[in-house]
């Protein structure tokens, strides 16, 4: 799934070519969405602002009109000089707009909906979102207190995860920042202190920082898809396995994160 520092990147590149402009052009090429009439609702609307949130983005037109896009598993957006060759095929596009000269386009969905701004704000999935890990000020107080609110049996790692907890933390990072603070990712939240979690978030988050600013070229990945190498601080085979509901694969050091 794309993480928080990947739909930040989108955002960034997005931006210059988006914000402030009337789209020249709006296509909705997937079936699903032929028969919303989004190009005719946006027409003549400026895009004010594009905002990222977590694992959420959201192009906020004139008049109260938001598209709202959630990655999940197989989506990407995808920024593009007008006549270059695509990613992906045509087919797989949902959702075109041109301006300045480039196509940004959202491939293969799958939740991509037109709000109102209102609706926005009162939504009860977006409302429950925890504070974003790429928000320009961390707050990790109201991080830790959701996290305190939560089961405390639960896996420090898997607990992050949780998007009503930190916003934006996927599994790549959740190893990442695990590893750099040596947090065994398996201890139970009740187990793990303040400062430790803490430590996690903010080793995670420069990180994922540079992505955001970079791509995915920024990432140096210590343990993440690494299973059986040796760990790069201490020489211990690397460990990978399934963890939590989605049984998302944690991968971690048990020579050095303890």
């Amino acid at each position: 799934m794309p993480e928080g520092d990947t739909i930040h990147y989108a955002a960034n590149r997005m931006r210059p070519v988006l914000e402030g402009v009337v789209p020249e052009e709006i296509l909705t090429p997937h079936p699903r969405h032929r028969m919303d009439r989004w190009p005719e609702r946006l027409a003549g609307r400026a895009i004010d602002t594009i905002e990222p949130r977590g694992k959420h983005l959201f192009l906020r037109f004139e008049d109260d009109l938001t598209l709202h896009s959630h990655l999940r598993m197989t989506g990407v957006w995808a920024t593009y000089e007008h006549g270059r060759r695509w990613g992906r095929s045509p087919r797989r596009a949902w959702l075109v707009l041109h301006a300045r000269g480039h196509d940004v386009v959202q491939f293969d969905g799958p939740v991509l909906e037109l709000m109102t701004e209102s609706r926005t704000r009162f939504d009860r999935r977006l409302a429950a979102l925890g504070p974003d890990i790429l928000a320009p000020e961390l707050d990790t107080k109201r991080i830790l207190r959701r996290l305190r609110e939560d089961d405390p049996t639960r896996p420090i790692g898997d607990a992050l995860l949780d998007q009503r907890t930190v916003a934006g933390m996927g599994n790549i990072w959740k190893a990442e920042g695990c590893w750099h603070a040596e947090v065994d990712p398996w201890r139970p939240v009740r187990e793990v202190a303040d400062d430790e979690v803490v430590r996690v978030l903010e080793e995670a988050r420069p990180r994922m920082q540079r992505s955001a600013e970079h791509g995915h070229r920024a990432i140096d990945p210590q343990v993440y898809g690494k299973a059986g190498r040796p760990c790069p601080r201490c020489g211990t085979r690397i460990e990978a396995r399934g963890q939590g509901d989605d049984n998302r694969l944690t991968y971690w050091c048990p020579g050095c994160q303890r």
